[in-house]
């Protein structure tokens, strides 16, 4: 399995579609869906509806999230915008305005 990484220099406006790992440190505006798993890194910012199985968001996500496993929101990390997922994670320091479905 490959992982596509998005540098902080980089950034990306459009549809990222793909089966492996992505992991963005640039700027995405768009749409991203990728089969594996999405991280958001610190330095990230994304404008962009997300589906994965999982997503993990230490950056900001201004978007709405779907995920097939798990959303986890790190400490420092901010989403604005809706999550669908069965397992949401949000830990202590972290930043969520938005809705949460959690039925599958």
């Amino acid at each position: 399995m490959a992982e596509t990484i998005i540098g902080n220099n980089i950034a990306i406006e459009g549809e990222i579609t793909g089966n492996d790992s992505l992991t963005i440190f640039g700027v995405v505006r768009g749409r991203i869906q990728v089969k594996e798993h999405v991280t958001v890194a610190s330095s990230a910012r994304v404008e962009a509806s997300v589906e994965s199985a999982s997503v993990e968001v230490a950056g900001l996500v201004q978007g709405n999230i779907t995920a097939a496993d798990k959303v986890e929101i790190k400490s420092g990390g901010k989403l604005v915008g809706d999550v669908k997922a069965p397992r949401i994670l949000i830990a202590d320091g972290a930043s969520f305005k938005g809705n949460i479905n959690m039925q599958g």
